[in-house]
């Protein structure tokens, strides 16, 4: 039988769990040196932060992209 195994890391991840987990690991200032959006700098919250991620695909590709990197590390 042929397991239908994802590679995709981010596979069963949301959105919510990965600036959750990306907050709690850098906090917001750290966040907003490596992702440089501006739901990270200027009154930053989680709410507002998928509230603009949802909405604008290159901010999401590079939080996705630094979960990614970050992985390890959790």
């Amino acid at each position: 039988m042929e397991n239908n195994v994802s590679n995709d890391p981010l596979h069963g991840i949301t959105l919510k769990t990965i600036v959750e987990q990306l907050v709690q690991f850098y906090g917001f200032d750290t966040l907003s040196e490596l992702v440089k959006i501006k739901c990270f700098t200027e009154n930053p919250s989680v709410k507002s932060s998928l509230t603009f991620l949802r909405k604008t695909d290159w901010a999401r590709k590079k939080v996705e992209d630094l979960y990614i990197r970050t992985l390890p590390k959790f």
